[in-house]
């Protein structure tokens, strides 16, 4: 019987350090320089301990004493990152209860596969923003770390913070039904709770704080446009989590919460679904990251009608998808800090590159759309210094795309290999890229 492709992988996360320790120069036939906006050709990449220590035109020479990757066909680029996904839970159905029907031992194993079709379809860097049974993001992040299960570099939120009832809760459930407490750990009524939960949060791991001001599209009896916390109780959030020197990100759909959130001070505003002129004028002054999943509404609306997703979350998304695609437009043309988010969890993980062509056609060029994925992250992310771009002293994360992403966005969407830290995931069309149907027999 062959091993499967995930057993495969395994054994790479699994292997000794000492197996990697060599000089290894990566030949890039073509390489996108994100700090400058350019593409090189012909790059000697050189990799030392799982980070780049040179960059420079290739020769015979870059590569001697050292391990050759041959990427001379590709164009590589860095490891993409994806800032709004949900690796760590089950993806949505038209169950709202499904989270409450696992258990911890089902749902990690799910989210082993999801991290899996992440990284090897190219972002070896995401945001898990948020779980429905708290901590189970942490768990699958030290599990990636510790080399156990392979998959993306993971910054994990662990719990939602929102208000009882609210855009982060599990709604729309049978009366009667009770909720476990594994299941509620950032619910917060009022101001002294929001702080409580905040730091019960970072005592549990998590390395940022999702702050849920709006109603949401998936979550039974909440309204997208709605605001469901003050902008002193999001401020309360804001503060906390600076004494642990991290940030907010904030779910917001409706303007009102846009503007609420970034006048408190949040890293990043997740959907900005129904932003008005004021509150993209917001974000702008006050620096507030977007993160909008603008092919998501494409996905819910033909899989939810499909699947019997119910009437309400169908009539939330026609109401914010094409609003949301016409605010992105406007703030590309502002000059909003942008940073790559798809949402992934609600559709099938593994397929994140999807979104890039929905960049490209509502206002961004193909170079920033990458951007968007890389360096703007990083940025975001405080992380600037270690990930991103191609650049000595950073992280080796890179990714082989046979094409070019410049000419045809679309090529992202097809990878060829992919290194994060200076290890191979995954090599081919076979092994990377989006999860493929296996069709052999097992034999």
């Amino acid at each position: 019987m062959k091993p499967t492709k995930l057993v495969t992988a395994l054994l790479f996360a699994t292997l000794s350090p000492t197996a990697f320790a060599q000089t290894v120069v990566v030949h890039a036939g073509r390489m996108v320089d994100v700090d400058k906006g350019e593409v090189l050709a012909d790059r000697a990449i050189t990799i030392e301990n799982g980070r780049v220590v040179r960059v420079e035109p290739w020769s015979e020479a870059s590569a001697r004493n050292a391990r050759v990757i041959d990427w001379s066909r590709y164009t590589v680029l860095p490891g993409l990152m994806d800032m709004h996904t949900h690796v760590a839970d089950e993806g949505q159905s038209a169950d709202p209860g499904a989270p409450l029907k696992s258990t911890p031992a089902r749902d990690a194993f799910i989210g082993a596969k999801n991290a899996w079709d992440t990284v090897r379809a190219g972002f070896t860097t995401v945001r898990d923003v948020g779980v429905f049974r708290g901590f189970a993001d942490v768990a699958l992040r030290d599990a990636i770390n510790a080399g156990q299960v392979p998959g993306p570099r993971m910054f994990v939120a662990g719990a939602y913070i929102t208000i009882p009832g609210g855009g982060g809760e599990i709604t729309g459930l049978p009366e009667g039904t009770v909720v476990p407490d594994e299941f509620r750990r950032g619910v917060a009524k009022d101001e002294q709770e929001v702080r409580q939960k905040v730091n019960a949060l970072f005592d549990g791991g998590v390395d940022f704080i999702k702050v849920i001001a709006t109603g949401a599209v998936l979550a039974a009896g909440t309204e997208p446009g709605e605001s469901e916390y003050t902008e002193a109780q999001i401020r309360a959030a804001v503060e906390e989590a600076g004494k642990r020197h991290s940030f907010v990100a904030a779910h917001a759909h409706g303007a009102e919460g846009i503007k609420r959130a970034s006048r408190a001070g949040v890293r990043s505003i997740e959907h900005g679904s129904l932003m008005d002129d004021e509150a993209i004028a917001t974000m702008k002054q006050h620096g507030t990251w977007l993160v909008a999943d603008i092919y998501n509404g494409d996905y819910i609306d033909t899989v939810g009608r499909a699947e019997g997703w119910s009437d309400e979350i169908l009539r939330k998304n026609t109401d914010t998808t094409e609003t949301q695609r016409a605010g992105f437009r406007k703030a590309v043309a502002a000059g909003v800090n942008i940073a790559y988010g798809t949402d992934s969890g609600v559709y099938p993980h593994g397929d994140n590159a999807r979104q890039f062509a929905y960049m490209v056609r509502y206002g961004m060029t193909p170079m920033q759309a990458i951007q968007s994925a890389t360096i703007q992250p990083a940025r975001m992310l405080g992380r600037e210094g270690e990930l991103g771009s191609i650049a000595p002293g950073k992280f080796a994360d890179l990714i082989a795309v046979d094409g070019d992403p410049i000419a045809d966005i679309e090529v992202l969407r097809d990878v060829r290999s992919v290194i994060k830290n200076g290890k191979r995931v995954c090599d081919g069309p076979e092994e990377c890229g989006p999860p493929r149907q296996d069709t052999s027999d097992g034999k």
